[in-house]
């Protein structure tokens, strides 16, 4: 039988949207900070020049630069003040979870609530700004590597250009917390995904105009849409899949009377860690990659250059720590985010247990045990579904905004945010009925 969240969930319709004025303004709130974030990518870097640095760009916009431009939104090839885009926070999450694992200080101070996670964040945030002075001190050096980019170089560039960077990253983090606090969704995630689908347009319109002039074959167009629309039906699946443990409750005497033991199921998803592995693995691959790359431009040793060859799209270096850094960080965001050893001990406090397993620690080694097949099959369909594009995509010369990478965190943070309005509009039901049995309640 439905839950009673359940039946609310199947009767949600526009006229309970319509009067969900508070979800209303957390939708309008959001779009409207996305407005302000597709605005700062055209607000170019002060001192250079965008024609020159244009052509710089098309030299290297196949590799991994192209993907640095798909989660700036584009605000790469124009280079402007969003251009670090959310990556040095992103990567500085990765290495102060990694500290905290390690640090019995930072683990306690995580335990501590919502205080100790504010500390954490705030040390996050330092690191971020450290992070991304070091990439922007980096792209500096490689612009004016670069022949004619650079209108007056020297100090007052590099300078101005790492705090304009440094500044936008920052800004962007805290558009990213108001989104989350005040809007719908996961800020940091909208944030980047308004970059993918802003550019998918111009991206098609592309594709389109080099099948209409011969340069790709006429199938071309209709595969790519085809093999969309497969990925896309793969990913839903996939990210709605679960593996769930039955849990049952011992019979329980209420006065003279004995109440039958309820059963229920305890959730595992397949994919535990969402589409964040493949936001992480992306970021460590960006970091000092796309410094060597702009460094690249110039006179620069021939060890770096070989590193940016074979850091390219479609390269067998970059898609081996592409997919060792996908796995790596969906058994380890598991790992953060679910605990056995607590959903056991609750289990035990509550009563419950599942048929055949001892509570509290068998319980716990158990869970840990489909816990980590699961994710086996998880961390394997993420790594088929961001890598098999890319190489097909890289063959063909398309356009990195057509990829694996880009339609698992499209479809992915499509689906969290649609899961979290359907929570507001059944949140927003509950309200009613109880309103209405206290008004019902006051009559009698």
């Amino acid at each position: 039988m439905a839950s009673a969240a359940e039946q609310l969930a199947r009767n949600l319709n526009f006229s309970t949207f319509s009067k969900a004025k508070q979800l209303q303004q957390r939708i309008w709130f959001t779009l409207g900070v996305l407005l302000v974030y597709r605005l700062g990518t055209f607000i170019p870097v002060p001192g250079i020049d965008p024609d020159a640095f244009r052509q710089t760009f098309e030299q290297s916009s196949q590799g991994i630069v192209g993907m640095f431009n798909m989660f700036a939104g584009g605000a790469v090839e124009r280079m402007a003040i969003f251009a670090l885009n959310l990556i040095p926070y992103i990567t500085a999450s990765i290495v102060v979870q990694v500290i905290t694992t390690a640090s019995p200080r930072l683990e306690a101070l995580r335990k501590e609530g919502e205080a100790g996670r504010r500390k954490i964040n705030q040390y996050t945030r330092y690191l971020a700004v450290v992070f991304c002075a070091v990439q922007a001190y980096g792209i500096a050096i490689g612009l004016e590597a670069s022949q004619g980019v650079v209108i007056n170089p020297g100090w007052f560039f590099r300078l101005s250009t790492v705090i304009t960077l440094v500044g936008g990253t920052m800004f962007l983090m805290w558009l990213g917390e108001q989104i989350t606090a005040r809007g719908v969704g996961n800020g940091i995630s909208l944030i980047i995904f308004a970059g993918i689908v802003a550019n998918l347009p111009a991206t098609i319109a592309q594709t389109l105009e080099l099948s209409r002039t011969g340069a790709l074959p006429g199938w071309v167009p209709v595969a790519l849409l085809l093999l969309a629309v497969i990925v896309i039906a793969v990913i839903v699946f996939f990210e709605r899949a679960q593996r769930r443990l039955l849990i049952q409750y011992p019979k329980r005497q209420v006065g003279n009377k004995m109440f039958q033991g309820d059963t229920s199921h305890l959730p595992l998803k397949l994919n535990t860690a969402g589409v964040i592995p493949v936001i992480f693995g992306s970021s460590l691959l960006l970091l000092p990659a796309t410094i060597a790359s702009f460094a690249a431009q110039g006179n620069a040793p021939q060890w770096l250059q070989v590193v940016v060859a074979l850091l390219g799209r479609g390269q067998p270096l970059y898609l081996a720590l592409f997919a060792a850094l996908i796995i790596f960080f969906a058994f380890f965001y598991t790992a953060i985010v679910f605990n056995p050893s607590d959903t056991a001990d609750n289990l035990k406090r509550s009563g419950g247990f599942i048929p055949g397993i001892r509570p509290g620690e068998r319980t716990a080694q158990h869970i840990d045990y489909v816990l980590t097949r699961i994710t086996v099959v998880g961390a394997l369909y993420l790594t088929v579904v961001a890598l098999i594009p890319e190489v097909l995509f890289s063959q063909m010369t398309v356009s990195q905004f057509i990829g694996g990478t880009s339609l698992l965190i499209m479809v992915t943070v499509t689906l969290d945010t649609v899961t979290q309005v359907q929570s507001h509009l059944i949140a927003q039901q509950y309200e009613g009925l109880v309103k209405k049995s206290r008004l019902g309640g006051r009559r009698r």
